[in-house]
Order: C-alpha cells, then sequence, then structure tokens
C-alpha cells in the first residue's frame, strides 16, 4: 500500500480547502442517484440471500466510468476524492437499508406485530445515525486506528488507484471483477474470498476455523459419529439423568460461544479506555485521543438512552414492565448498542467481517436471563443490531478515504475529507430511510 501512497499523484495532493464538498450540486446528485441504486441492491439480496454486497467499488467504477464521457461537466467526476465520496453514499445506503432498517423492522414483523414496523424503523434509523456520527468522531484512534486493516476499504481504494495507475493493475481489477462476478453466479462466496486477501492473517484464519467449528456443533454430525449412543449421560441439578445427544443441548454451544468471544472483547474495549494514556508516545500518532473517545462513547450511550426510551415509547413495550423493569431495560437496551458496536467493529477492522445479528444474539440471551418480556426482548434484539454495520460500514469507507489521501500525510486534509464522507454517508442512510418506508410492506407481504 505504501507504493501508491508516494506516488505523486496531482489528483490526491490538494490543499483541504479544495476538497470536493458533499452538499456541492454535482456530487450530491450523483450521491442521490446512487444511493437510491445501492439501497435496492441491498433490499434485493438481503431478501433473497440473506446477505449485503459491499457496493462501495461499484459506485467508485460507476463515477469513473462517467467521467470518461465526452461531457465538460462530467470531468468534475475525474477527482479520486469526489469519487471516493460517492463510493462512500453508495456503501451507507446498501448497508442500511439491509442490515441496519430492513433486518430489525422484520423482528417486530415476525412476532406478529406488523404496526410496529415503523416506529421500529424511527428507532433504528436514529440509532445507525448515532453509530456513525460515534465511528466519525472514533475514527484514527488508538482502538480503531486508520492503520488497521479495515480490508472493504483497502479493496476500494486499490480500484480507485488502480484506475488512476491504468495499465497493469487496472487489468488485473477487470479480471478479479469478472472473476467475483462468474464465481458469485455458480454459488461460489467470492466476495470473501477477496477480502480474505485484504483481511488480518490471524483473523481471517481465527474465523474461518471457527466457522467450521461452529458448523460442526450445530449439526451435531461429527459429534455423534464419534460418540454415537454412548456420549456420557449427566445429572442434572434435579438429579435426573440428561443425555446430552438425546436432547440436542449441543446446539446450543454456539451461542455461548458468542457470549464468551463477546465478553472478551468487551473486556478488551474496556481495558483501552480505562489504562492510563501513555501522554507524548501516543502524541500525533492519531488524529483522535481516547479522551475524545471516551468522551465520543459518552455522549453515544446518553443518545442511545434517549431513543431507547423513545422506542419503549413509540412501541408501547412500556406497558408490559413494572418500572423498575422498564428502568433496567432502558439502561440495558443502550449498553447493548454501544457494546454491540464495539464488538463489530473490532471484527471488522480486523477480518473484514461484521456480526450484526450474532452479537445482537448476545444481549438477547442475556436479556431472557434478565427475565424480559417476549415483545420488549424483541425490540432490543432489533434495536441492538442496528448499531454496528454503519460503524464498520463507515468505518472501511474513512479507510478508503484516508489511502485515497495520502495516509494522513496532510492532517488538515485527512479531517476535511473525513468530514465530507461523514456527510455523505448521512445522506446514503437518509435515502435508504425513505426506500425502506416505501417498500418494508411489499417486501413483508
Amino acid at each position: 500500500m505504501a507504493s501508491n501512497t508516494n506516488k505523486d499523484y496531482t489528483q490526491m495532493h490538494i490543499k483541504a480547502s479544495d476538497h470536493p464538498k458533499a452538499y456541492a450540486p454535482h456530487i450530491l446528485i450523483l450521491n442521490i442517484v446512487m444511493s437510491i441504486l445501492g439501497a435496492i441492491i441491498g433490499l434485493e439480496l438481503i431478501v433473497r440471500t440473506g446477505v449485503a454486497p459491499n457496493t462501495s467499488i461499484v459506485g467508485a467504477l460507476f463515477a469513473i466510468v462517467i467521467s470518461r464521457l465526452p461531457v465538460a461537466f462530467l470531468k468534475k467526476y475525474q477527482s479520486i476524492h469526489c469519487q471516493n465520496m460517492i463510493q462512500t453514499s453508495i456503501s451507507g445506503a446498501t448497508f442500511s437499508a439491509a442490515n441496519c432498517f430492513l433486518l430489525p423492522i422484520g423482528v417486530p414483523v415476525i412476532m406478529g406485530r406488523m404496526d410496529l414496523m415503523y416506529p421500529m424503523l424511527v428507532g433504528v434509523f436514529l440509532a445507525t445515525i448515532i453509530d456513525a456520527t460515534i465511528l466519525y468522531k472514533t475514527f484514527d484512534s488508538e482502538m480503531f486506528p486508520a492503520e488497521g486493516a479495515w480490508p472493504p476499504g483497502v479493496a476500494s481504494a486499490e480500484s480507485i488507484l488502480a484506475v488512476v495507475e491504468k495499465g497493469k493493475k487496472a487489468l488485473l481489477l477487470i479480471v478479479g471483477v469478472v472473476i467475483g462476478v462468474g464465481g458469485k453466479m455458480i454459488g461460489i462466496p467470492t466476495d470473501l474470498l477477496g477480502v480474505s486477501w485484504f483481511g488480518d492473517f490471524a483473523a481471517m484464519t481465527a474465523l474461518g476455523v471457527g466457522s467450521i467449528v461452529i458448523g460442526i456443533i450445530k449439526t451435531n454430525g461429527f459429534i455423534i459419529d464419534i460418540f454415537g449412543h454412548s456420549f456420557p449421560v449427566i445429572t442434572n441439578i434435579f438429579g435426573e439423568g440428561v443425555d446430552l445427544m438425546a436432547s440436542n443441548m449441543f446446539k446450543y454451544m454456539p451461542h455461548g460461544i458468542m457470549i464468551g468471544a463477546g465478553l472478551v472483547s468487551l473486556i478488551q474495549c474496556g481495558r483501552m479506555l480505562f489504562k492510563k494514556s501513555d501522554g507524548d508516545s501516543a502524541a500525533g500518532k492519531f488524529t483522535s485521543s481516547m479522551a475524545n473517545m471516551k468522551k465520543a462513547l459518552g455522549g453515544g450511550y446518553v443518545a442511545y438512552l434517549v431513543v431507547a426510551v423513545l422506542l419503549a415509547v413509540i412501541t408501547g413495550i412500556w406497558s408490559e414492565m413494572g418500572v423498575v423493569q422498564l428502568v433496567i431495560w432502558v439502561i440495558f437496551s443502550a449498553f447493548a448498542a454501544i457494546a454491540s458496536e464495539l464488538i463489530v467493529g473490532i471484527s471488522a477492522m480486523y477480518s473484514g467481517w461484521f456480526p450484526g445479528f450474532a452479537t445482537a444474539l448476545i444481549f438477547l440471551i442475556v436479556g431472557m436471563l434478565i427475565g424480559f418480556p417476549s415483545l420488549p426482548l424483541g425490540i432490543l434484539v432489533a434495536y441492538t443490531s442496528a448499531t454496528g454495520p454503519a460503524f464498520s460500514d463507515m468505518a472501511y469507507d474513512l479507510k478508503c478515504g484516508y489511502i485515497l489521501r495520502g495516509c494522513g500525510q496532510d492532517q488538515e486534509l485527512e479531517l476535511e475529507g473525513r468530514k465530507q464522507q461523514y456527510i455523505s454517508e448521512i445522506i446514503g442512510f437518509i435515502v435508504a430511510f425513505i426506500l425502506v418506508a416505501i417498500m418494508a410492506k411489499q417486501y413483508f407481504s
């Protein structure tokens, strides 16, 4: 990556004051158009395949293609910083529409409460805005450094730079696109294959091994083959014999694994937040200090508390709990929201994969242990699952911009570019929110 950022691209080395603005007409219009396209792609694929694609490269390549048309106005899109904001908007719209809006509002719908779909949509929209804002204020901190892996962000930046360089790299990009399209059409997860080349080696290895182990445990097939019916019978606290195979208890082991892994991640985040500052040793290394991060997380928690209260009121779940239980639900929901984004963010930074709903499942189980009624539990899961995907996606986008702006060599330019990307991301969220509000009933019908 260093070889790319050290070259003297005239488009890359600009003054902060010359950085394109997200609200400039030519950028705003294309951002809205691409956000509509990205949201539709996200919605279609999440309901058909269960996953949402990273469309950032699609947005960047579209801007690159139209900038090559012989129209004077379109030449403005040749700026890599302009292309970066467009990839930011479409990516934000895709992931928010699919992972932050449609999936969460589907929880109350599945529970038979179609009337709560729009109240839930308002809640998760606000949660998504808070989520992205926290990331914007904490990106390039000790916990979430800009130098982190953030694989999809690297992929987007490399794609844009490959077109700038043209030649062999552009050819390889086209070959990769063909392989990706072909593989996906025949059912091969080529998106994960591509990410694995960018991600941290240890994180990707752990992800692969963990997926295999959990798959084995959930199917029980491998364990049954080894132990058969001779698997030991244990005695429960009531003195009754329990056959682990017959009771199918192993299907809950992955849940325990996720809870354990999530607890470790939270402990790691907590240790980093509360350890003493290194002072001058960290000065200048990051654009966001740990003090700023603590302030952002504190403000974010308060914001999540407010939205949790709003959700309790507009969904009517306050009437299903006593005062004490309601207070506990609000406090726990806000904690789950902010803890989820930290866990998901760390996973996304190292592996390029964010376990949004898997993390929400952790807090579902804890909520069951606390004793919340079923509907408040459903709202809790929907709320928690909306925080994390936007956090991760925006980090990918800021990583892409960080590379395109020269890896922080000009801090003023870096901060200005980051601000414009944040605005572009919010535009994508707003477009996605409107589309989901219009199309949700049709999808759920």
